[in-house]
């Protein structure tokens, strides 16, 4: 073992107890001494080091053999992420539909430096334009880090469009593309709007996308540039410059992109490591093929609900991690009260696929709480439905009883409801569904699931056996982390003290892991960092 330096000091520390303190001292300069006597590691804080021999005989002169200089939480992701978006931690929020990530969420997280995303999907335009003028007025177009959901609407292609232009419109900076299986022109016209060269002759671009994927293939359409007859019609359309579409050859889609593994709401259920590989090894493919000089950032997504998560998403070579479901349970989400407190009750297999709202008529399904609620089998039901008959007149007198009592009104007053809801939203819906017997079938259908996901917001207590709440199996391992600390309590949850206690975890469990990695005997309880309050 190679001695780099000799280290003089009282006190270093080779017990099981006192390396596992040592571990919790990530902002102090760390080193690895050998005691010559039993050939054993150990580690010492503060004292001295020199690269002097002792003189022979001196006992409080130790052997180093390596040195670990101070860490922090802010830097366990990729630097340029911090400096590309303003943060302080390399820690995002995920943009809970619905506005369950909401505004207050946003700018709670922009306090504590990191990025929130504000939770536009499924919300009229004139809700999010609320959020969006109360976030410029409190946070800023350029300054503190915040965003907004862009999510991918196949059903309603003029709400994404109506969206991605008031974000243009309005100085919205990031924004979070979900639910993408291809590029759209929304997207690719947020992507590129108002970018310049500056004086220098670099480019700026003022819109930047978050890419949220869990596919190789769909990462592919955004880490290359957009197809050019996709610009070219923008252009024709003045929806893109000349000048911007000639800057869209060179540039992808988006630069930064969340990985999402096995999460809540929209999810392939895969796990991140593979995916996360996958994903990486087809980025570094088409930065090559490319000649990129800008960096393309890969975040971690699903699943991440503990310190250990959170150290091995960055060991991946994550440049940030997002959580989502663990916000939901925190004091700023939009979740009622009966939700949070359902969600603190969850393990990590009370969880379960359901179908989507928004693409119901696809067959793609969300994963959703399942302790507690009846939202998920119901929701089955209905899609079964759905695929058995051609409308709703064909469905038999018993399945039409049974269905009744999950819609909680009959078919005719569910129809009802839910053309009005369309005449006010969208009033093409309305003519297609009275010309088409299957779309009214499936609107019909979607309204119980549209709806069950407001009851849980809203606290509709009658309801409580309906509530559909976004899960992944992230909120189990979190409440098994935080199980007899003062986050066990959801009224003690905020998203701050969530995120403060998971970035600082990570970071003591990263230097447990490099002490091992030096030879140091680490006792495994040195890797369970316990949730304190921090600042």
């Amino acid at each position: 073992m190679t001695t780099i330096a000799f280290w003089n000091g009282p006190n270093p520390a080779f017990g099981a107890q006192a390396i596992a303190a040592a571990t919790q001292q990530i902002r102090e300069t760390i080193s690895v001494i050998l005691d010559p006597s039993t050939g054993q590691l150990g580690v010492a804080t503060g004292g001295s080091i020199t690269t002097e021999q002792p003189d022979p005989g001196t006992t409080s002169s130790w052997p180093v053999t390596a040195i670990l200089p101070a860490m922090y939480p802010e830097w366990l992701g990729d630097r340029s992420f911090s400096e590309a978006h303003g943060t302080r931690f390399p820690y995002v929020a995920g943009a809970m539909a619905n506005g369950i990530a909401t505004t207050r969420l946003v700018v709670e997280m922009a306090k504590n430096g990191c990025l929130g995303f504000f939770g536009a999907g499924g919300l009229g335009l004139e809700r999010v334009r609320d959020a969006v003028e109360e976030l410029v007025s409190v946070l800023g177009h350029n300054g503190a880090p915040w965003g907004c959901n862009l999510i991918h609407s196949p059903n309603e292609p003029a709400l994404e469009e109506a969206a991605a232009d008031l974000y243009i419109k309005s100085g919205v900076r990031k924004v979070s593309a979900a639910a993408f299986m291809s590029l759209t022109p929304a997207i690719v016209r947020y992507a590129y709007h108002g970018m310049y060269r500056d004086g220098d002759g670099n480019v700026q671009r003022p819109n930047m996308v978050f890419a949220k994927v869990s596919r190789p293939e769909v990462a592919r359409h955004f880490m290359n540039p957009a197809p050019k007859a996709m610009v070219d019609k923008l252009v024709a359309e003045g929806k893109l410059t000349e000048s911007e579409a000639e800057l869209a050859t060179s540039l992808p889609v988006a630069e930064d992109y969340t990985i999402e593994s096995d999460s809540g709401g929209h999810t392939d259920n895969r796990p991140l490591a593979p995916l996360f590989s996958t994903i990486q090894t087809v980025r570094d493919e088409i930065v090559a093929a490319r000649g990129y000089l800008r960096p393309i950032r890969l975040g971690a997504a699903g699943g991440i609900g503990t310190p250990q998560a959170v150290a091995s998403a960055f060991a991946l070579g994550a440049s940030y991690v997002l959580t989502g479901t663990v916000n939901e349970a925190c004091v700023e989400s939009g979740l009622a009260n009966e939700g949070k407190e359902m969600l603190a009750n969850a393990g990590i297999a009370d969880v379960t696929m359901a179908p989507a709202a928004d693409m119901f008529e696809l067959g793609v399904e969300l994963q959703v709480l399942k302790r507690g609620t009846m939202f998920a089998p119901r929701a089955k039901k209905l899609y079964d439905l759905y695929r058995t008959y051609p409308s709703l007149d064909a469905i038999p007198e018993a399945e039409i009883v049974e269905l009744e009592k999950i819609l909680g009104t009959t078919v005719t007053g569910s129809w009802q409801d839910t053309r009005q809801f369309w005449l006010d939203r969208d009033p093409h819906q309305v003519t297609r569904a009275e010309a088409e017997p299957r779309h009214k079938m499936a609107l019909v259908f979607r309204s119980y699931l549209g709806l069950s996901s407001r009851w849980s917001i809203v606290g509709e207590i009658a309801k409580k056996l309906d509530y559909q709440i976004w899960c992944g199996p992230a909120i189990g391992a979190f409440n098994a982390w935080v199980a007899d600390s003062f986050l066990a309590d959801p009224d003690n949850r905020t998203v701050a003290q969530v995120s403060n206690n998971l970035m600082e975890g990570a970071a003591v469990i990263t230097r447990a892991h490099q002490l091992r990695t030096y030879g140091v005997a680490v006792p495994a309880f040195a890797f369970d960092y316990r949730p304190r309050l921090l600042n």
